[in-house]
């Protein structure tokens, strides 16, 4: 049962075949848990989050309302190639954490070899974040690749002093900066582990530290001037959703912060731990390696890490577990790297079979999950935003022949009939013009506009109805989603329709 395994691992320890085998294995990743998304989430349409970005991308920028640019960016340049469909989204999804996987395999190069490398890669794979939680395309998910770059390029750049790596080490933390702010906390890490190490002294002196800074600047400036020139936008956000906390509850979210992080964790780490049985040598040599560079490693890990826990309380700011999604890269060098450590051909095959068969277990489980979830039921973005879709297109068709160019409403219902309307119209969430700049008050009174609410939700359709109206249309629709004959909870919507030239 484990020769399949032992194969794999063989073509991932061969020098002449690894990297090639090594594309093949991501490839193979990519697909099966694209396959696992399309799957498991049949019974509901994409995240909001996932359509916000898609509505950012239509609309290109050097910032927008909540975050930097980044993420934006890539979802345009994928829709550019890719159709705008839900499977085509959970591929770029996987697709960027595969990245993120071989960007750590190289990584994983400058401190193991063998079968430890090959444990390396099993162990981030069997991390929810390396699949699950990684379909739900978000600024998050975006910075678990732009993480290990940075890494692998400071990295690079600490060892050998070279203004190559030093320049892209810069152009690495100004991506991350640019993809969420949160990767402030990469960049303090890395400048503190360099700090703390001995070798710092030669660093410092060197032009590396000052042409990483000059070149992260550079490429920040542009959305610097946008946060300039737009009042700090995304940090109003920010503060208003997760700041203003008080002091117990500040501490009591970073303690869940460190416990949650470690649970998505601990099943790799537990699994490593019971197949290498490393000696308490070994593990204590981890904890404290002599070796300057593994002694690098160790606090380019961990301070990222922790350092979130000690400045939330400071700042006020409620942070959150799924926030450490791209800060495990490095874990498996803190663990595999002590010479103490060795790896047996036979562990890494168990370790590699079981990496190996898990995405196919939740391949063939995903209906089921899907069955579970429409039992379950969803919020009604999720649930209803590609019928609601439809049956706006069908709405607007009947009161004019022209192409509908904006939706408007509640945020995450605008969002996500955006995203399935064919049009793909401008978005003109909750109608504040504040987060949505892109509307011009002229146009919108030339083109018209479709909004959408709950038809329950006492804040939407007060807004909607005063902003459209006598020339508004009023629509009440009853919409239930079905899933392998398993029917969801009705839920009731308002469609106002504006059309051109009658605002």
């Amino acid at each position: 049962m484990l020769a399949p395994a032992d194969r794999l691992v063989a073509a991932l320890t061969d020098p002449v075949r690894r990297e090639r085998a090594i594309l093949v294995v991501l490839a193979g990743y990519m697909a099966v848990w694209t396959l696992y998304g399309v799957f498991a989430k049949a019974s509901q349409d994409i995240h909001f989050d996932m359509a916000e970005l898609v509505a950012w991308a239509h609309e290109p920028a050097f910032g927008y309302s909540k975050h930097p640019p980044l993420a934006a960016w890539l979802v345009r340049g994928w829709f550019t190639l890719f159709p705008q469909t839900d499977w085509a989204y959970y591929l770029l999804a996987i697709a960027t954490v595969a990245v993120a996987l071989w960007i750590a395999w190289r990584l994983f190069a400058h401190y193991l070899d063998g079968e430890k490398r090959v444990v390396a890669l099993a162990m981030l794979t069997l991390i929810p974040f390396f699949n699950f939680h990684a379909l739900k395309f978000n600024p998050n998910t975006v910075l678990i690749p732009l993480w290990a770059v940075t890494t692998l390029w400071f990295v690079r750049s600490y060892e050998s002093r070279s203004a190559f790596y030093a320049a892209l080490a810069g152009i690495g933390a100004a991506a991350c900066m640019l993809g969420k702010y949160w990767s402030i906390v990469l960049l303090l890490g890395l400048a503190l582990a360099a700090l703390i190490d001995r070798r710092r002294g030669i660093y410092f002196r060197s032009p590396a530290p000052w042409i990483t800074i000059a070149v992260g600047a550079l490429a920040l400036a542009p959305h610097i001037v946008w946060l300039v020139a737009n009042d700090f936008l995304p940090f109003s956000y920010a503060m208003a959703a997760h700041g203003a906390g008080t002091l117990t509850s500040v501490a009591i979210r970073s303690s869940g912060y460190l416990a949650g992080g470690a649970a998505y964790v601990a099943v790799p780490i537990l699994l490593m731990l019971a197949v290498v049985r490393p000696s308490s040598a070994a593990l204590a040599d981890a904890r404290s390696p002599a070796d300057p560079k593994r002694r690098l490693a160790m606090w380019a890990f961990w301070l990222p890490l922790v350092l979130p826990a000690v400045l939330a309380p400071l700042f006020g700011i409620e942070i959150n577990s799924l926030w450490t999604m791209s800060a495990w890269t490095l874990l498996p060098v803190v663990m595999l790297s002590s010479p103490l450590i060795s790896v047996t051909r036979l562990a890494a095959v168990r370790i590699a079979a079981i990496a190996f068969a898990i995405p196919f277990l939740f391949l063939a489980a995903s209906p089921f999950v899907a069955a579970a979830i429409q039992r379950a039921g969803v919020q009604p973005s999720a649930a209803h935003s590609k019928l609601l879709a439809e049956q706006v297109a069908r709405e607007w068709k009947a009161v004019t022949d022209q192409p509908l160019r904006f939706v408007g409403g509640e945020a995450a219902l605008s969002y996500g009939v955006a995203f399935y309307l064919r049009q793909r119209p401008s978005v003109f969430p909750d109608l504040n013009p504040r987060i949505a700049p892109w509307i011009e008050p002229q146009e919108l009174a030339r083109a018209g506009i479709a909004l959408v609410c709950a038809a329950d939700d006492r804040n939407c359709v007060p807004g909607v109805e005063a902003r459209a109206g006598s020339a508004g249309r009023r629509t009440e629709v009853e919409l239930t989603r079905s899933y392998l004959g398993i029917a969801g909870e009705p839920a009731r919507y308002l469609i106002v329709l504006v059309p051109p030239g009658q605002h």
